[in-house]
């Protein structure tokens, strides 16, 4: 099951944000929470904020477990610019963009079906044997559980 959350219009360029978002991504939600609560970058708490709407979205409308919650995906975008001027010498202006960002999160759940999913489709073996200066590639083909 996923869950996602946006954050659109956040007054702090999306650069300084990707800094923070870099730090909890594919994190356990716990451990996402902690690493935030302790961050001193200004963007960290809006980030954590977004976050906790998140598990309490997962919590309250579909009735998870928070400790099995994992950020699948989190990304930053550009949102619009704020275009300002400064007055410089001689009547010119100088351009001032005051950049905002877009923050989405996509919450995922670990189900222990998935892994066994994934431990049953093995890649072969390449095992390589030397008899009397000659070499004999073997493949083995992986056994499967039923």
């Amino acid at each position: 099951m996923e869950v996602k959350v946006k954050l659109n219009n956040l007054r702090t360029a999306p650069r300084k944000v990707r800094q923070v978002v870099d730090l909890v991504r594919g994190k356990k939600v716990s451990e996402a929470q902690s690493i935030l609560s302790f961050t001193v970058n200004k963007s960290a708490r809006p980030v954590l904020k977004l976050l906790n709407s998140a598990v309490a979205t997962v919590k309250n409308d579909l009735h998870l477990d928070d400790s099995n919650l994992f950020i699948s995906k989190i990304t930053v975008d550009d949102g619009p610019k704020l275009k300002r001027w400064h007055a410089m010498s001689r009547g010119s202006a100088f351009p001032i963009l005051k950049r905002t960002s877009h923050i989405a999160i996509v919450l995922s759940d670990k189900n222990p079906k998935d892994k066994e999913e994934k431990t049953e489709t093995k890649k072969p073996e390449i095992v390589k044997k030397t008899v009397k200066s000659k070499t004999k590639t073997i493949i083995r083909k992986p056994k499967v559980k039923k």
